[in-house]
């Protein structure tokens, strides 16, 4: 067990699979207290699987309300906030092009995207200023950097994140808080699930390291960007996405 983060105090979005559920999984064995939310009550879940101290609670990102109660609820419990990993999102629609895009879809992906990255970014910062600063690590992808065909409200909601995290990081440089992102390729998350074998290996093929990423090795960015090891990085797009943007 390490010591990067021990005793601070960590705040995980969409903390129930996938990223966020490696960055629990990475973060609690680095010894931080973690605040686990996520829209699934499968959140609960993660204080069997993992050791450490680790509260749950349900909460949708996109609603300000649930979103302000879970920040209070952090407050009562440890009475400050080290780290924000800003992970929550959804992918919306595939394989429909923007002139037959429905409008609520696209209001749907970007309540979470941006309107929920938003929010909770906002609660953070609320907190961190009262005591000293912290770090926040948005989740963007590498499809806020390039289009993909019939994907539009992820990949411009993606686009939203890079620009976030350019702007808060400004305006907080002075307050003790960083804020960076990471943008990922294809990972083996649990958005994959319903793709077959086959597809996988065309998506592995697209990759230029020839497979697909892991979620332990998003949350190992994560954990270095949390760390006082980045001490001196802030407004930066951590692209890992095994070479793929090179080409």
């Amino acid at each position: 067990m390490g010591n990067r983060l021990k005793d601070k105090v960590a705040v995980i979005t969409g903390a129930a699979s996938g990223f966020g559920k490696a960055m629990v999984k990475k973060f609690s064995t680095e010894g931080a207290k973690i605040l686990a939310l996520d829209i699934s009550n499968d959140v609960e879940k993660l204080k069997e699987m993992f050791d450490g101290e680790i509260h749950t609670l349900q909460t949708d990102v996109s609603d300000p309300g649930q979103v302000e109660a879970a920040f209070k609820e952090c407050q009562k419990i440890y009475n400050r906030l080290d780290v924000l990993c800003n992970n929550a999102g959804i992918t919306g629609l595939v394989e429909t092009p923007i002139h037959e895009y429905p409008l609520n879809e696209w209001d749907k992906v970007f309540s979470v995207n941006v309107r929920g990255a938003f929010n909770v970014l906002q609660e953070a910062v609320k907190i961190m200023l009262q005591h000293g600063g912290g770090s926040i690590v948005n989740t963007g992808s590498i499809g806020g950097y390039r289009a993909t065909p019939g994907s539009s409200a992820y990949i411009v909601s993606k686009g939203a994140i890079v620009m976030l995290t350019k702007q808060a990081a400004l305006e907080y440089i002075d307050k003790g808080i960083r804020v960076n992102s990471i943008n990922p390729g294809t990972f083996n998350t649990p958005l994959l699930n319903g793709f077959s074998q086959e597809a996988k290996d065309f998506l592995a093929g697209q990759v230029p390291m020839g497979r697909l990423g892991e979620p332990e090795e998003m949350a190992k960015l994560a954990l270095f960007l949390a760390s006082d090891e980045s001490s001196y990085i802030t407004g930066q797009d951590h692209i890992i996405d095994g070479g793929r943007s090179t080409e």
